[in-house]
């Protein structure tokens, strides 16, 4: 079905949720509660649930006595079988009263770019759906390379929003929308409603911020938002602290109209950017 905005997020068939390593890892562990709760009601009412998380290489720092986030590659991966292992432990508690089984799902961008491997992929992910299980998807950071990644996961989570044909992707931030420039700057003014088509270069997004847990930052997910509108997938910006409203349709956040003429089915989304995050 295609959304004719944020309010019908509540009546979406199937809905894909995004949430970033500063939101759920370290001191933002207390939001992984809320976000399940907010999960589960949506999943109470029918909703077919899917949920990107960022986090295992954060998680995982601490057990490997990391003050800050490594930059070589093995220890990045050592992070990431930790953290991955924990991260998945946490949600499942927390959706343990809802009576509700979280299934993890671990993709490559060449799992997305092999068309067998996405197959399997989008097969194993409607399976996982089809018996109300919540599928938990995360880079593959073990065996991804700097080369060959998704770069973020906004961009991954965009790209299961179109593989699975998701109604909606729910992006979660840190602020509660995006601005047309960085929010601490003058002038900076909240971005509400983007329509398909709608040229967003004047906008100064900034680059990808780099904090001491993961990647991120406006413009991703301006990238990420764009790429999943153009497949017909709506898609909201805001606040993991706004995230109950946000899926309760409140008039919170930066929305994406979607394509109301999307491509015939198929994944047309580039896979690779090169980016370590």
């Amino acid at each position: 079905m295609t959304l004719a905005g944020r309010h019908e997020l509540p009546g979406a068939r199937r809905l894909v949720v995004k949430v970033g390593s500063s939101s759920i890892s370290g001191d933002g562990a207390h939001r992984i509660a809320p976000l399940v709760d907010a999960l589960a009601t949506a999943h109470a009412r029918g909703t077919e649930v899917v949920l990107v998380s960022s986090g295992a290489i954060a998680t995982g720092m601490p057990y490997l006595a990391l003050d800050e986030r490594p930059t070589d590659l093995a220890t990045q991966q050592a992070a990431a079988a930790v953290g991955q292992n924990v991260l998945i432990y946490r949600y499942q508690e927390a959706l343990r009263q809802y009576a509700i089984v979280a299934g993890q799902v671990l993709l490559t961008a060449g799992d997305l770019e092999n068309p067998t491997h996405r197959s399997n992929a989008r097969r194993a992910m409607e399976r996982l759906l089809g018996l109300r299980i919540l599928p938990i998807v995360n880079e593959n950071d073990t065996v991804a390379t700097h080369e060959i990644r998704f770069g973020d996961n906004d961009r991954l989570a965009a790209l299961v929003a179109q593989l699975i044909g998701a109604d909606a992707l729910v992006l979660l931030s840190d602020i509660e929308s995006l601005y047309t420039r960085p929010p601490g700057e003058p002038g900076a003014r909240p971005i509400r409603d983007v329509a398909h088509g709608d040229d967003l270069s004047g906008y100064e997004f900034g680059s990808v911020v780099v904090n001491s847990v993961g990647t991120g930052g406006a413009a991703t997910k301006a990238s990420a938002a764009k790429l999943a509108a153009d497949a017909g997938v709506g898609v909201l910006v805001t606040s993991a602290d706004l995230v109950s409203d946000a899926l309760d349709g409140a008039d919170v956040g930066t929305w994406f109209a979607p394509n109301p003429a999307p491509a015939p089915s198929g994944f047309t989304g580039a896979v690779r950017t090169g980016v370590a995050h």
